[in-house]
């Protein structure tokens, strides 16, 4: 019953988490949106920077921003932090939850790096919280040259990727890379693009005219935030793609992808602007086609038959004391198999064959963090069962 409410739980939590997240991330993308798609007003108005009028839903809007602030101070004013708070928190919860609890299984990889799970749990936190310092201070050195920033930061995120990918399990490196650009991004929102607001709405409620270095500032972290976006978006996603996560430069594999996700997202910028830069989505796609290619599987090598070919009864033991501990339907290390697949009986194993020669054998993905302890000598069996016809 524990374990049935446990995963209840998780199910809700990462439900609510995507909710905020695209609540997020669609009330930033329309900002954005609005933001490039401003005009010159038709009817000059006191600080009146540009307009925007839109016909959405049977209605039209008639959007202006202002070259600082407004003369009079709006008696409504909609403030957008809460989502990304919601977001980030929801995130965090699964994170300590899933990962954090569970650093044997999720976090420790003892082929890329033999971590106790303290040194592993203190190592992710200090991961996040290192990135969020080092982009800070890249933004207070280069706030007044953007492509400097851009390159800047670019390259931070290629070195963090790298350097999680060498501390942690696959899976968990290109988790907690993303989760440290969401920490970033979270971090903009609370420390820099609130506050500033917070100043120029406290000089209106004075009296005084606004500075409009905090806006300036909070332009550029909110900018930044949605060049974020795809990729941690995609690094969310990618624990379900182990051909990603294994591979042996996963840094690039994952900092070609986020790239990819970088270029598309700003061929929507422009677009919003009135500019089509196709050759962005086509680099983006070239990108990914690129990571294709990069990764395809070679195909299984015919083994040589032997007097005596490895049959079922040959690898059930194997997999029994590696696979079934998570993929059964009573499993011992998790309340429920992964993707519901079950490899408890030597039928549910013939049908599987395929599957456990790919995870297993070829990506190495599988068991996970090798929290069973698999041996390259029994990775060598399955795939000679399989290469050799999966004989029952």
């Amino acid at each position: 019953m524990g374990a049935y409410l446990a995963t209840w739980a998780e199910l809700l939590l990462r439900w609510f988490h995507v909710v905020a997240g695209i609540a997020w991330i669609g009330e930033s993308f329309y900002f954005v949106m609005l933001d490039r798609s401003l005009t010159a007003p038709r009817l000059p108005a006191l600080g009146v920077a540009g307009e925007m009028w839109s016909v959405h839903g049977g209605g039209f809007y008639h959007a202006q921003k202002y070259t600082v602030a407004p003369s009079n101070f709006p008696e409504h004013l909609h403030w957008s932090q809460w989502k990304s708070y919601a977001t980030w928190l929801s995130g965090a919860a699964l994170f300590t939850a899933l990962y954090l609890a569970q650093p044997d299984l999720y976090l420790v990889d003892p082929a890329v790096r033999p971590l106790s799970p303290a040194a592993a749990d203190a190592l992710a936190v200090v991961f996040l919280l290192a990135g969020w310092l080092v982009y800070d201070a890249l933004c207070r050195a280069l706030s007044r040259d953007e492509r400097a920033l851009g390159v800047a930061a670019g390259a931070m995120a290629a070195g963090f990727a790298f350097a999680a990918t060498h501390l942690f399990s696959g899976r968990a490196a290109f988790l907690i890379t993303g989760a440290m650009l969401a920490t970033i991004m979270s971090a903009n929102v609370l420390f820099v693009i609130i506050p500033g607001q917070r100043a120029m709405v406290a000089s209106m409620e004075k009296g005084e005219a606004p500075d409009p270095l905090p806006g300036v500032l909070g332009r550029q972290r909110s900018v930044h935030n949605t060049y974020f976006t795809l990729p941690v978006v995609f690094a969310m996603i990618s624990n379900h793609y182990a051909m990603t996560y294994s591979a042996p430069h996963a840094w690039a594999v994952l900092c070609v992808i986020m790239l990819a996700g970088a270029l598309t997202r700003q061929f929507f910028v422009l677009w919003h602007g009135g500019m089509r830069a196709w050759w962005l989505p086509a680099a983006g796609a070239a990108c990914v086609a690129g990571v294709i290619a990069w990764l395809l599987p070679a195909a299984p090598s015919s083994v040589a038959a032997s007097a005596t070919p490895v049959t079922l009864a040959g690898v059930a033991p194997i997999i029994a004391a590696r696979c079934a501990p998570c993929h059964a339907a009573h499993p011992t290390l998790m309340p429920s198999a992964p993707a519901g697949l079950m490899l408890d009986s030597s039928a549910r194993i013939l049908v599987n064959a395929s599957a456990i020669y790919q995870q297993a054998v070829q990506l190495r993905a599988m068991p996970l963090g090798n929290l069973t302890h698999i041996t390259d000598d029994e990775r060598a069996r399955i795939a000679r069962w399989v290469t050799e016809g999966a004989h029952p």
